[in-house]
């Protein structure tokens, strides 16, 4: 009997798929991997380049290994002073010229002051790469510092603290606040916006010292991400950077926290609140060790998400607040300091409930997760860590993955740890999360400080 093309075809079909379903060793989707090539500038200068080419654009971003965790002691708020200075002019950008010249060709800039660096990033149109290299290394090699440039961005930032912390509700509460209740070390402890009189005493010379202190290439990291050619931007970072002299950079002060040995509270009698507040912070375990992954994924746990338990014990269970905000590091994520750091979380509540039962529910929460840490809870904490992690590293066209790279670039000589981060949290066990709740989450090692609303006209309320 003679078979039809048709039937032949419908059978070599079927044995295929047969043979792909019966197939024992399918390849597992390879894990996603950031690129990274990490070299460094004779003159110091660490350089991380990370192509990704989704969009037609790219990002510099510049770390000075300067925050102002260890900036002058009688200049608090110098560190933050000094970020508005750079972008007061360079040899060859006069005024706003900088500014201009990314806005003027379709980019965003910005720069910050956070516990241990001083960032400054752009992101441009990846034709106006070389262009902004060249920028950033002009600021580099020569800041414009004037008389006229100090005094009006000492106005500048002296307003900045009026109003967004004398002037305001809550203000510098909990991110300025609590880090001066928690910490004993100065570096850790002091009033890092600025006290007015100090940024009134910053002089001329103190801005020319701290910029060739510290403004220099070997205490700097530079990223590239987005789409570029490799070769033409290593050539044109040698070209601008290159030349720019390395210093003799002074020694790290000691920054180390000593150990907390017992509970401590304080109240802050805020004159414009109506409602009370407050945060409660707990040291943290020394970066890079397994305790401080696990204290990630306890955050996880505890403070992010509406499954959060916290979240389910003062709002969904009391109705203590409506609403409960937490993490480690306030000014940034958990990856981006280097310093001794809090695990704190605040919230607002009614001035009927007492600062008793506020804390009182607070530790109900914590005597539930000392009774254990299942592995079901700790699969679901590495669930919203990863989701968090990815979202990190592909927000704002690369920007958090810049961020992660300058970070470990400074503070770990390895940007390439960003590749590594999912696996240590997958190396935490419910044993590991229970040691670290037992040393960490405990009464002793932490800090509650409270909000006494006197705008509520109740001077003694939510006591």
């Amino acid at each position: 009997m003679k078979l039809s093309l048709t039937f032949l075809l419908m059978c070599l079909f079927f044995i295929s798929c047969k043979k792909s379903t019966e197939t024992p060793e399918e390849k597992a989707p390879e894990a996603f991997k950031v690129p990274v090539e990490y070299y460094k500038l004779d003159n110091g200068l660490k350089v991380i380049l990370s192509p990704d080419n989704t969009s037609p654009t790219a990002i510099i971003a510049v770390y000075y290994n300067i925050g102002f965790r260890i900036e002058p002691k009688d200049r608090t708020g110098f560190a933050h002073l000094f970020e508005h200075m750079m972008f007061q002019g360079s040899e060859n950008l006069g005024k706003m010229e900088f500014i201009n010249l990314v806005q003027k060709n379709g980019g965003v800039l910005n720069g910050s002051t956070r516990f241990d660096f001083t960032n400054y990033f752009e992101i441009v149109p990846s034709n106006k790469l070389e262009t902004m290299l060249w920028a950033e290394a002009d600021r580099m090699k020569g800041l414009d510092i004037t008389q006229d440039n100090l005094t009006n961005q000492q106005g500048v930032v002296k307003n900045e603290v009026k109003v967004n912390v004398l002037n305001q509700p809550y203000g510098g509460f909990p991110w300025l606040d609590m880090p001066q209740y928690a910490n004993e070390n100065w570096y850790n402890a002091h009033n890092f916006y600025g006290d007015l009189e100090d940024l009134d005493a910053a002089n001329l010379r103190d801005v020319e010292d701290f910029f060739k202190t510290y403004y220099a290439p070997n205490n700097a990291a530079l990223a590239v991400v987005g789409d570029f050619d490799k070769a033409e931007t290593k050539a044109w970072i040698e070209k601008y950077f290159g030349g720019i002299p390395a210093v003799e950079l002074p020694a790290q002060p000691d920054i180390t926290e000593p150990v907390q040995q017992k509970e401590k509270r304080f109240v802050k009698d805020d004159p414009l609140a109506n409602k009370s507040a407050i945060a409660i912070a707990y040291k943290m375990p020394e970066r890079n060790t397994p305790e401080y992954y696990a204290m990630g994924l306890l955050d996880q746990i505890l403070a992010q998400g509406d499954n959060a338990l916290l979240k389910q014990k003062l709002v969904n269970e009391k109705g203590y607040t409506s609403g409960i905000s937490g993490g480690i590091n306030y000014l940034g994520n958990m990856f981006n300091y280097k310093g001794p750091m809090i695990w704190m979380f605040n919230f607002t509540y009614d001035n009927e409930t007492t600062e008793d039962e506020v804390v009182g529910a607070v530790d109900q929460v914590m005597d539930s997760v000392r009774a254990g840490i299942t592995q079901k809870m700790l699969d679901g904490a590495i669930v919203k860590m990863r989701s968090g992690l990815y979202d990190e590293l592909g927000g704002t066209f690369g920007l958090g993955r810049a961020d992660l790279l300058c970070s470990f670039a400074l503070f770990d000589d390895n940007p390439a740890r960003i590749n590594t981060l999912e696996d240590e949290f997958k190396k935490v066990t419910p044993e590991l999360m229970n040691k670290t709740i037992a040393n960490y989450l405990k009464p002793a090692n932490r800090t509650i400080l409270r909000v006494n609303p006197l705008l509520a006209g109740d001077k003694e309320s939510g006591k």
